[in-house]
């Protein structure tokens, strides 16, 4: 009579579906109910990982709220500057950059220079001190300006 062929092996001397392998132990572990120990790290893991989740998603949110700022600030700073190169007056310029976003007006600053004859180049300079009300991470970000300039031709 011959031996049986001995069983296929694994690294480090496991056998092939035998609870010592990771197919074999999760085979053993799938059908018998969890105990209150393995109920309890997945509180434990979950409560560990939320507040992580819940900063990071407000970063999120701030990061959000100064890139939307930033790009109507460059708007604002376009739209005065068109309104410099068709009208020398200083406060229509302010006018226009006010009106042309939902920017807080209090907060935005415009300063108009280079303004001469037709054909030369008007240039505004907007600056703007967005709100940083997402709590804890607005804190972090409070004394940013959000800036941004624009030139154009002086058309009349």
């Amino acid at each position: 009579m011959t031996a049986a062929p001995p069983h296929p092996r694994r690294a480090g001397g496991e056998r092939a579906g035998t609870a010592g392998s990771l197919a074999g132990r999760r085979a053993a572990l799938a059908g018998r109910p969890r105990t209150a120990a393995e109920r309890g790290q997945a509180a434990v893991e979950l409560a560990l990982v939320l507040p992580l989740l819940g900063i990071l998603l407000l970063v999120l949110v701030q990061v959000g709220v100064i890139v939307r700022e930033q790009i109507l600030v460059v708007h604002a700073a376009r739209e005065a500057a068109r309104e410099a190169a068709v009208d020398p007056s200083l406060d229509a310029a302010r006018a226009a950059a006010s009106a042309s976003s939902s920017l807080d007006p209090h907060r935005l600053d415009v300063t108009v220079t280079g303004r001469g004859a037709a054909g030369s180049r008007v240039q505004v300079r907007a600056k703007y001190g967005p709100p940083t009300g997402v709590p804890l991470i607005g804190e972090v970000v409070k004394g940013l300006r959000l800036e941004a300039s624009a030139t154009m031709r002086v058309e009349r």
